[in-house]
Parts: C-alpha cells; sequence; structure tokens
C-alpha cells in the first residue's frame, strides 16, 4: 500500500536534487541518520514509519530527502517489495556504527547503557573455548545486560568477512595475523597439555614421553588430520605414538576420553578451568612446545561501539578470574 507514496528518484527536477543535497552538506539532521538506520533495517516505508512513530507520507518525504543528500535511491521497488542498492548495503553497518557512537556521545555522564540494549552478539571459537567462556559469560549477561543474547559460533573460514559483515562480533582463540582491518587484544599465553580420564595411570606420577606413547591418542582436528607439532617434537626424542581416533571437536574428544585410556591434548589453561577435576586430569606435556597468544579480535568499526567494548570487557573479566590472562 505504501508505495503509492514513494517519491521517484528518477523524477526528481535536477535543481531541487542539488539543492537538497546542498542542504544536507551544509546542516547535518541526524534525524536523517536514525530515519537511515530504521530504513536501512526494515527494508520498507511503512515499517521505519511505525518503528519510528511517523506516518508513511513523513517516512516517504525524509526518504526523499536521504536520497537527495546521498545520491542515491538507497531502496528501490522490486514487485511488491523494496530492496537495497549496492551503496545501501555498503554503509548499512556504518550507518548502525555512526548512529550508536552519536548515541553514547549524547548519553549523559555516568548512566548505565547496557541494562536496556537489546542486541545479539556472536562470538566466533573452537568448542574448546565456548565451554569455557559461555556460563561465565551467561552469568554477566544476565546481571548487567539481560536483554542481551550471546551467541557462539563454530570455527570455519577465519578470515575477516564474517568480522567486516557482521556475521560475528568477535573472533576468541589463537591470536593470528587477520591484517590489517582487524582489531585486537591479547587476553592470555597458554601451551598444550595431556588429558585423560581422573583414573587413568597417566594421572599418577609424571608424564614423561615414554609414558605418552604407550597409550593410544585422540586427535582433534576439524580437517581430518592425524599428525601436528606433537608428533615432530616426539620424533626429535625418536619417539611416535598411535592416533587411534580423529574427531572434528574437542567435546566428543573429551567424551571419549572420560571413558577410555586414550589421550587427548588441549590448551592447558582451557583445560584446567573448564574440566572437572573428578572426571578429568591435567598434566603437563613432556615435550617442548611454542606458547600460544590467546586473544580476542574485531572490526575497528566496532571499536568505538559502548555495548561491544561491554562485551570485550566481559571477556577480558572473565579471563582474569579464571586466573588466565598476561
Amino acid at each position: 500500500m505504501f508505495l503509492s507514496v514513494l517519491p521517484d528518484i528518477c523524477s526528481f527536477p535536477r535543481r531541487n536534487h542539488w539543492r537538497l543535497r546542498l542542504r544536507f552538506v551544509q546542516s547535518v539532521d541526524l534525524n536523517l541518520l536514525v530515519a537511515l538506520d530504521a530504513l536501512l533495517e526494515e527494508e520498507s516505508v511503512t515499517g521505519a514509519a511505525e518503528r519510528l512513530h511517523l506516518s508513511a507520507p513523513a517516512m516517504s518525504r525524509t526518504l526523499a530527502r536521504i536520497r537527495a543528500a546521498l545520491g542515491d535511491p538507497i531502496l528501490v521497488r522490486a514487485g511488491r517489495r523494496l530492496v537495497p542498492t549496492p551503496r545501501a548495503l555498503a554503509i548499512r553497518q556504518q550507518v548502525r556504527s555512526a548512529l550508536q557512537e552519536a548515541r553514547a556521545v549524547l548519553r549523559p555522564a555516568g548512566e548505565a547503557g547496557m541494562e536496556t540494549v537489546r542486541r545479539t552478539f556472536v562470538i566466533r571459537s573452537n568448542d574448546a573455548m565456548a565451554n569455557a567462556l559461555a556460563l561465565p559469560l551467561a552469568r554477566r549477561v544476565r546481571d548487567q545486560a539481560p536483554l542481551v543474547t550471546l551467541g557462539f559460533a563454530a570455527e570455519g573460514e577465519e578470515d575477516v568477512a564474517a568480522l567486516r559483515d557482521g556475521r560475528i562480533d568477535l573472533d576468541v582463540g589463537l591470536l593470528e595475523p587477520l591484517g590489517p582491518e582487524v582489531c585486537s587484544e591479547k587476553l592470555y599465553v597458554d601451551e598444550f597439555a595431556v588429558v585423560v580420564r581422573a583414573d587413568h595411570p597417566l594421572a599418577d606420577g609424571p608424564v614423561t614421553a615414554q609414558r605418552l606413547v604407550e597409550f593410544p591418542h585422540v586427535s582433534v582436528s576439524r580437517r581430518g588430520r592425524a599428525r601436528g607439532p606433537l608428533d615432530d617434537a616426539l620424533h626429535e626424542l625418536g619417539l611416535s605414538r598411535t592416533v587411534s581416533l580423529v574427531v572434528p571437536a574437542f567435546s566428543t574428544a573429551l567424551a571419549v576420553v572420560a571413558e577410555s585410556d586414550l589421550v587427548a591434548t588441549m590448551l592447558a589453561r582451557i583445560a584446567t578451568w573448564s574440566l572437572a577435576p573428578e572426571r578429568f586430569a591435567v598434566r603437563p606435556l613432556p615435550v617442548a612446545s611454542t606458547p600460544l597468544v590467546i586473544g580476542q579480535s574485531w572490526h575497528p568499526r566496532m571499536d568505538a561501539d559502548p555495548a561491544h567494548r561491554w562485551l570485550r570487557e566481559q571477556v577480558v573479566a572473565v579471563c582474569r578470574e579464571a586466573g588466565a590472562e598476561g
């Protein structure tokens, strides 16, 4: 129904187009930013109008001003729907971030913000890290930001695209270069450890390299690889291990380890942090290994966002409380 009140960008008189654009440049109206955010979110003039408590004709006139200011139709007809233009898709997150920053600037000093924030955050990590972070972060969300939903996404292609387009908000894990486009923060340094069931023979006494290779191992690899850095370190000592099982997730490996003589290796601090001592024993790896830096990474567009900053602070606090920092 609302399509009849939409002005057609192609029918704008050229003189009026540049007059409106010049007026926008001379005096930026933040209300246009609010309206643009609503239009891009709803992809509907009627929906945006209802969201901002305006009439459809008023929102249609605002869309005309936005079109003139940006020199782009922003939303165009596609049958009975409106669809965003490539320019609209390109600036969607930028508009959202700019609006959030403006609101943060205008928020009174000392005003608590997270109690009323309704938002979903997605953290990408492997399942071992998710298992360690999920419960303490969920408690903090419940206490400080009850309207926030926290989600975890499995690791896949660890590239910038998912951070850039907003499919994930934070990447937590091995701190590896993702390019100059990404911000990052070191959380702590970790190393691999041996994990066995609590009554396993390796749970008693020191774990030597010789004792380690006497038992079958389970390897965790999304790509199905049985060999890893541990095999190279053992080879230098003239030893080799038997990998009896390869699984894609630590949760599967731990389920098997808890009920068998199989041995797993995983990051030491995550293991001691998240595994129940009555079910598992965690022992130092008896071969030299390279320390691994664990950190969190995010896209620069979210750097100044108050809610995103709050999320990063919670991750740091959880690591600190677990004794995993530095």
